[in-house]
């Protein structure tokens, strides 16, 4: 199985999608949704996600005018479809871009794309080059920051989809009684071919090729689709040096090797610069074999002469770093053993013969542990006594107050997990709308007087970066009440086992927390907004100086530290310090940290203050409150917040309709034959249905998944729905006529109602296993660590010294029970992969023909032709 990424951010902002020139804004009709996220397979349920680290790109060719600077953005698509886009960088020819992106693959794809596009004057986006990843080659990258030289962009390059063709060889007898061999060629159907400028109206061209001929044919041109059906058959005469009165059939090997079948896929275009290359396949006719009949799916392939003459390395290079991501969850039943050991976590004496503690030790980043541990123990609601076992139990080991988790352990690191995924809400609402007035404002904020600009005053500055300060530092003093509860119980955890280790530190009680909630969390999320979604993009470097100052002093304030100005290195910022040399800053923190660190149940119904959860443009269609009037699609400004969804003319304006929260009866996809229009959902209400088109199937997905999160304690949710429109008087999935007639299918739902806890312990425990899998070794070590002698009587080896082992005899018993859970499961993968590679049929649907597998197709068919005899 493929290494797990393990780390979850949110899709992002998701945008457009482009296929060379200028990116579009929307998704076009013809388009279809994509795949579930988690495809079933016999029972096992296999998962894809991707983290991407875009770096930068540099060496990019100038632009050929008086300014060779060019404003360049960066874009990641799954095939031809866009679905993130990076921040622009003007006036540079080695762009800084920074951003991270993670998203789970909703469907099928066969390359990971990257376009570096240039943001002309005129505002046509033209593209400079690409860089495309094989699905079967993103392993060989995993993890590691690669640059990729950048490749050239033509339409003849850009392909992707599938064609489904059928060829039979067969003898003729014409009416003068001769006989011939005619090649019959069917094109039955193409699918997810691409979207060119907006349409795709396909057809194919047909040509037998050979050394003296090259016959072309072409089928119909099916419009509005990328899913065409054709169903059309062409004939071609085979001619080949054999005697036309041989009665029995025979091809001769040499000659068929002669010819082959070429199937070009067309976009009819409307434009003067004719008809635009969709993809094509190549098929020598010796795939007939001796049964001369032929019938499999291929992948289209771009043109061997179709890139442009630029030399690569004129083109630039992109810096990235890619974690792709598949995981095989097998039925719950599968991980009962692993999963067992893990929650028992909490209760092992010592903690650290337990199992999750383990796999702290094995793992070569305690962050590849912590993740998965932390969502699992989430799931089950064993994450405040298992983190405070493993913090009192670090505690203890801390000789001096002042070095409290100041390193980077797993009880750290499963801290921050926990905050960044309970405290994602908290940190939208308390920090959300100053970081956006921060980095609209664009107020200088610099006091170093070697960065003063000759334009900026020093205090004005100081005066600018005062206020700043002042305003986060209250919002954040006065947010304890919406401190979710778990944070609130963990930090309370950490609090008595601080007091009551060091007695004589009666501050200790206050950093234990602080370390965590200032520098751990609110700290970072000012200097990083949007690592925490608090900001779509990273800040420029204006703003981005700005958000460092003010980090800088908010994580000083909360520290508590005896001599504040020392903790400074620059002299002009133990300056600025100055202004919070008043008590009533530290006595606001201490009552800030006690309010948090106070274990207790808070009511988060009770916050009044809608929380933005999503936002962006998307296509509507009118929802016909007047029954007469064309219903047409719009552009709309869309917003969620935890208490309803509205759409407006364009962001910033008054809402043209509003949605209460409680008025969303289910949110489910449309089916595409309802429109001819990809990506598109419904979110139904008591009254009638509102039709929405996302900009991708990435998008698409998260606005279903947070819609139905948000209202799925709703009490008059739907059992079921309509999967298709109503349109001219009748559903067209079950053809009732009754507007008001009851579903006929059921409605997805199932998902749990908190929106931060969305978790899948099936697959965290995957995840976790993978882990045990590939740290198998060292699993092996340690054992041989807690039998060796050195650990009972005598100082450790120094092989053995990286692990802690408190109780060698209880940790040897629990290494023996995870290594042979582990085993069991490797065992499933095992047989998984053996029955799958067993069923694999090449040239099928699922698996067509692409341009490494005509070798392993010739191969298969061989096999089987000898089985078969």
């Amino acid at each position: 199985m493929c290494k797990s990424s393990l780390e979850y951010p949110s899709a992002g902002e998701a945008r457009n999608n482009s296929r060379g020139g200028q990116p579009s804004s929307t998704l076009h009709k013809g388009q279809t949704y994509g795949e579930a996220m988690a495809v079933e397979e016999e029972g096992l349920r296999v998962f894809q996600s991707v983290k991407i680290k875009i770096g930068e790109a540099k060496n990019i060719p100038p632009y050929p005018g008086p300014n060779r600077m060019r404003d360049c953005y960066c874009t990641v698509n799954l095939d031809q479809e866009e679905v993130f886009r990076t921040k622009i960088v003007e006036k540079s020819l080695c762009p800084f871009y920074g951003e991270d992106f993670y998203c789970e693959i909703p469907r099928s794809f066969r390359h990971l794309s990257f376009y570096i596009f240039d943001r002309d004057v005129f505002r046509r986006d033209s593209s400079i080059g690409k860089v495309a990843v094989k699905k079967e080659d993103l392993q060989k990258y995993h993890g590691k920051d690669t640059w990729f030289q950048l490749q050239p962009v033509s339409a003849d390059s850009e392909v992707q989809g599938k064609v489904h063709l059928e060829l039979r060889l067969s003898e003729v007898i014409t009416d003068s009684g001769v006989i011939s061999h005619k090649l019959a060629t069917r094109v039955l159907e193409c699918q997810g071919l691409p979207i060119v400028n907006g349409q795709c109206d396909p057809y194919a061209a047909v040509s037998l090729l050979g050394p003296s001929r090259s016959e072309a044919k072409k089928t119909k041109v099916k419009r509005k689709t990328n899913n065409p059906q054709y169903e059309e058959i062409f004939y071609f005469e085979v001619t080949r040096p054999l005697s036309y009165t041989k009665r029995q059939f025979d091809v001769e090997e040499e000659d068929v090797d002669k010819l082959a079948l070429r199937v070009d896929l067309w976009n009819a275009s409307n434009l003067k610069f004719g008809d635009e290359f969709l993809g094509g396949v190549r098929v020598p006719l010796r795939v007939l074999g001796q049964a001369g009949v032929h019938d499999a799916w291929y992948f289209l392939q771009p043109r061997e002469n179709g890139g442009k003459s630029v030399k690569v390395e004129d083109l630039g290079s992109l810096r990235l770093n890619i974690v792709y991501t598949e995981d095989h969850v097998f039925p719950s039943e599968h991980y009962s053993p692993l999963r067992d050991l893990l929650l028992q976590s909490a209760n092992a004496e010592p903690v650290s013969a337990s199992t999750a503690h383990i796999l702290g030790e094995v793992c070569r980043e305690k962050q590849e542990a912590a993740i998965p541990l932390v969502r699992l123990f989430l799931h089950y609601g064993k994450i405040v006594p298992f983190i405070s076992a493993i913090a009192h139990a670090e505690i203890n080991r801390t000789q001096d107050p002042n070095t409290i988790f100041r390193g980077n352990s797993l009880t750290s690191k499963c801290i921050d997990e926990t905050m960044k995924l309970a405290g994602m809400h908290y940190l939208q609402v308390t920090l959300k709308p100053i970081i956006d007035e921060i980095c609209t404002e664009h107020k200088s904020c610099e006091v170093d007087p070697v960065k003063l600009k000759e334009s900026e005053n020093l205090e004005t500055n100081r005066e600018n970066l005062l206020q700043y300060v002042d305003r986060i530092f209250n919002v954040i003093t006065t947010s304890g009440v919406r401190c979710p509860t778990v944070m609130c119980d963990i930090f309370f955890s950490l609090r008595e086992s601080a007091a009551t280790r060091f007695q004589v530190d009666q501050d200790v009680r206050y950093t234990a927390v602080s370390s965590f909630i200032f520098l751990r969390f609110f700290a970072p999320a000012i200097l990083s907004p949007n690592l925490f979604h608090l900001r779509p993009h990273h800040p420029d470097p204006a703003t981005s100086r700005t958000l460092t100052l003010i980090s800088k002093t908010i994580q000083t304030l909360g520290s508590l530290a005896k001599s504040k100005s020392a903790n400074f290195k620059e002299s002009y910022m133990a300056a600025f310090y100055d202004y919070f040399n008043e008590q009533k800053y530290a006595d606001a923190v201490k009552n800030f940290l006690d309010l948090i660190s106070t274990s207790g149940k808070w009511d988060q119904k009770s916050i009044e203050t809608p929380i933005m959860l999503k936002e962006g443009f998307m296509i509507k269609r009118a929802q016909g409150r007047n029954r007469f009037g064309m219903k047409n699609f719009k552009k709309r400004w869309f917003r969620l917040t935890n208490h309803e969804f509205t759409y407006h003319k364009t962001k910033g304006e008054g809402a043209l309709c509003s949605i209460p929260i409680e008025n969303i009866l289910a949110v489910e996809r449309l089916e595409e034959e309802s429109f001819k229009m990809k990506n598109m959902f419904q979110v139904i209400q008591p009254e009638r249905a509102l039709y929405i088109q996302a900009n991708n199937c990435v998008e698409a997905r998260d606005w279903i998944d947070i819609l139905t999160k948000v209202s799925q304690c709703n009490r008059k949710r739907l059992s079921t729905y309509h999967p298709s429109a109503y349109l001219n008087g009748h559903w067209l999935c079950c053809k009732l006529s009754a507007d008001t007639a009851p579903g006929c299918s059921p409605c997805t739902g199932g998902l749990p109602a908190n929106i931060q806890l969305d978790v899948d312990g099936d697959r965290e425990t995957e995840r976790i296993y993978s882990l045990f899998s590939t740290y198998m070794t060292k699993l092996i070590k340690m054992q041989e660590a807690c039998g060796s002698k050195s650990v009972y009587d005598g100082p450790e080896q120094e092989e053995y010294s990286t692990f802690v082992i408190d109780d060698p005899q209880e940790t040897y018993k629990t290494l023996k029970q995870i290594i042979s859970a582990v085993q069991t499961l490797e065992q499933q993968h095992t047989k998984y992969k053996r029955d799958k590679f067993k069923k694999t049929k090449i040239g099928s649907q699922e698996h067509p023909i692409g341009d490494k597998s005509f070798q392993c197709y010739i191969r298969q068919q061989s096999e089987n032709t000898t089985y078969s005899i």
